[in-house]
């Protein structure tokens, strides 16, 4: 038999709730934080997007240069447009989640070979708007 003096092991109900109280005010300090991360986040993609769009108005317009501006599959794309863009990028750019548009309204690339011009990249996710610029180069003209 056991004996009358025996403990029950466990946590009382001021331990439990000490803790919750806790655990809830860190959460609290830490939410700010992991809230911030989305728009960094798409902030970061569009960035990327515009880099690799330049990188590939850069060799088209190399490519375009050995090739006499003369037009060529896998050499020498025609660029007139910051629109023409997704068909210089390795895989394409989904349109449905970017948009192309000259930086200056009005002011596209242009047909004068070796001209370049600013074009904007955007993604819409939701109320927010997240963008960023790059050099369209005219090629193949």
């Amino acid at each position: 038999m056991r004996s009358m003096n025996s403990r029950h092991a466990g946590f009382t109900m001021i331990e439990l709730i000490v803790v919750i109280v806790i655990l809830g005010i860190l959460a609290a300090t830490a939410l700010p934080k992991f809230v911030n991360v989305r728009t960094e986040a798409e902030t970061a993609a569009v960035q990327g997007i515009a880099g690799a769009a330049t990188s590939a108005m850069n060799l088209n317009y190399a490519g375009c240069l050995v090739s006499d501006n003369a037009v060529a599959s896998g050499k020498c794309a025609r660029v007139n447009l910051c629109t023409d863009t997704p068909g210089l990028m390795q895989g394409g750019l989904d349109t449905t989640i970017y948009a192309l548009a000259p930086d200056t309204a009005g002011s596209d690339i242009g047909a004068t070979n070796g001209v370049s011009a600013l074009c904007r990249v955007t993604k819409t996710v939701g109320s927010a708007s997240y963008s960023a610029t790059y050099t369209g180069i005219s090629a193949g003209n």
